[in-house]
């Protein structure tokens, strides 16, 4: 699959993979077990939400009062030391912008307080934390980076919102979203990316047994057990939680490419045909959908895995393309 783009948008360096990166599964766990984090100072801030709980954000001030913002939302079971994360930090303060990560309840350092988790369509936390963001900054540009799971929650938020997202929020990019939440449980379920699934699983299961302490109504270890997928996961667990009827119903009403007709925020989508994640077909569709609205614009490429994009002459000189891209295309839009 070539790269292709709708609208305006222009990479001026579009995204290559390199010889040593072709490999979808290279470029998935290179940011994981190769890469070396360059940790930047930051703080994490509490706060208290209108249901009685509370999220953390990571945050990183900016170098002047009136530099632009970034707010990330991250993907499953990914938190503060995702290699995604500590790159965009490190552009961020580069680039002397201020940044917030947003974890999802359960991923921060203190189980929630509510029985609920976090999941791909709840959008009532980054609804909570852009409202406030803008309501306590005005003035000040907020951009939204949405990776995997945080990007599926990103589109769907958009989407919902329309034109009434808040007017601070100038744009938005989605990296490596699983746009047909159903389509993709099946596909990494396949073949080595089940190895992916499993570690999610093991990951998934621990919460959900720590947070049995505080509600032991939650689904026991025998049925924990048999949840053997994803799919079977969602399905006793995501969705009697969050009040969904099964998996699939939970799945046709979250998955982002259902919300992105009502999109109204420029918003970079960018995804790579070899994820391992989902199927390659799936983009098709979302190319078609994005054809029909001016504020999306699509960047699909050949080869960059999922939340990969590793580029560079050589593994001892790689460049990180989806981090770059994403201050390439919210500076653009200012």
């Amino acid at each position: 699959m070539a790269q292709y783009t709708v609208g305006m948008a222009h990479a001026p360096h579009p995204f290559r993979a390199p010889w040593w990166a072709r490999n979808p599964h290279v470029q998935t766990m290179w940011g994981k077990f190769v890469r070396r984090a360059r940790p930047v100072p930051t703080r994490l801030e509490r706060w208290d939400t209108p249901d009685g709980d509370f999220v953390d954000l990571v945050r990183l001030d900016a170098a002047a009062p009136d530099r632009p913002r970034l707010l990330l939302l991250h993907g499953l079971e990914g938190g503060e030391r995702s290699h995604y994360a500590q790159g965009l930090f490190g552009e961020a303060r580069r680039r002397g912008w201020a940044m917030d990560l947003l974890l999802h309840r359960t991923c921060g350092p203190e189980m929630n307080r509510t029985r609920r988790f976090y999941h791909s369509g709840e959008t009532s936390d980054v609804a909570f934390v852009v409202d406030r963001l803008a309501r306590e900054t005005p003035a000040r540009p907020l951009g939204i980076c949405g990776v995997s799971l945080g990007g599926n929650v990103l589109l769907k938020y958009l989407g919902e919102r329309g034109p009434e997202v808040p007017g601070a929020v100038f744009a938005a990019i989605a990296v490596s979203v699983p746009y047909d939440l159903a389509r993709g449980a099946r596909h990494i379920g396949r073949g080595f990316a089940r190895v992916y699934e499993r570690n999610f699983l093991r990951s998934l299961r621990g919460k959900v047994v720590a947070k049995r302490e505080r509600f032991p109504d939650l689904a026991d270890d025998a049925t924990l057990r048999r949840a053997r997928s994803i799919w079977d996961f969602d399905d006793v667990v995501t969705a009697p939680v969050h009040g969904f009827r099964d998996a699939a119903d939970y799945y046709a009403r979250s998955s982002a490419l259902g919300f992105l007709a009502g999109v109204h925020v420029p918003t970079l989508l960018l995804s790579a045909a070899d994820d391992p994640f989902l199927p390659a077909a799936v983009l098709d569709e979302v190319r078609a959908a994005a054809a029909d609205n001016p504020a999306l614009y699509v960047e699909f490429t050949a080869h960059g895995g999922h939340v990969g994009f590793v580029g560079g002459r050589a593994p001892w000189r790689v460049e990180y393309y989806a981090e770059r891209r994403t201050f390439e295309f919210l500076g653009e839009r200012l």
